[in-house]
């Protein structure tokens, strides 16, 4: 009987801690990982949102602007913290070369400073471009570009 009780107890330890881990995560996360996110979904967003027909037909590469806005969207909007709020601005949408750019901002809460309430907003441009590492005129049928260069501001 006495093995049982520890076993539960370690059991109970075991998921409050695992609790206390799940909550300190999500008020642990900094700009850095933004920026990281950030730069990941724009580039899985941009693969996404080419034009294979257009590709397949003319040999250019070229993206959908409405499908890049979406699929940025969604992909932020699974994998954002929720105790955040974030303001998304697109700028720059090309749709042939591809070249997308991207702001956004991380609003904090309201706080108090000197009877004055004070916000803060911490903001990440990123700039992110399609590139072919291959000559245009050398590759094969089969072959899809799968080369993105994304730089942040």
């Amino acid at each position: 009987m006495k093995e049982s009780v520890w076993g539960y107890w370690i059991i109970v330890f075991g998921l409050g801690i695992l609790g206390i881990m799940l909550i300190l995560q999500n008020y642990s996360t900094t700009n850095e990982q933004d920026v990281y996110l950030i730069k990941e979904i724009t580039d899985a967003a941009l693969g996404d949102s080419l034009d294979l027909a257009h590709y397949r037909k003319y040999g250019e590469i070229r993206i959908i602007k409405e499908k890049f806005v979406e699929n940025f969207i969604r992909r932020f909007s699974e994998t954002i913290n929720i105790n955040k709020n974030y303001k998304i601005s697109f700028y720059d949408i090309y749709e042939a070369p591809p070249k997308v750019s991207v702001k956004v901002a991380t609003v904090t809460g309201s706080f108090n400073v000197e009877s004055t309430q004070e916000n803060y907003a911490v903001v990440n441009k990123i700039d992110g471009i399609l590139e072919d590492a291959h000559n245009s005129k050398n590759k094969p049928s089969t072959y899809f570009p799968d080369r993105t260069g994304i730089s942040s501001r």
